[in-house]
């Protein structure tokens, strides 16, 4: 079955910078697009950027600048640099991807970061 999996979300300072991580297992991974998203407190999901199956990327004005999104379709990870984090960034963050027309997404990994 879909399976994802993040990683790498903690604690850190304004200013500080976060890797996260998100294994995929399930899908033919290279042809997928991958998509990473946040949810903060009482606020909707929303997304943070996208990698398409030719590593076309996009980011959301937020992030624009400071986050960068990649994948190793080797290693079947998508990659969220987060760099000069700010505290509005704290949040869940998500992996997502759709296969066969259904979302799925992984069981999130926290971001908080303090000022």
């Amino acid at each position: 079955q879909v399976r994802l999996v993040e990683s790498g979300g903690g604690l850190v300072q304004a200013g500080s910078s976060l890797r996260l991580s998100c294994v995929a297992a399930g899908i033919n991974f290279r042809i997928h697009t991958m998509g990473w998203y946040r949810q903060a407190p009482g606020e909707q999901r929303e997304l943070v950027a996208n990698i398409t199956s030719d590593h076309s990327t996009n980011y959301a004005d937020p992030v624009k600048g400071r986050f960068a999104i990649s994948r190793d379709n080797v290693k079947r990870i998508v990659y969220l640099q987060m760099n000069s984090l700010k505290p509005e960034d704290t949040a869940v963050y998500y992996c997502k991807t759709v296969y066969h027309s259904r979302d799925y997404w992984g069981q999130g990994t926290q971001v908080t970061v303090s000022s």
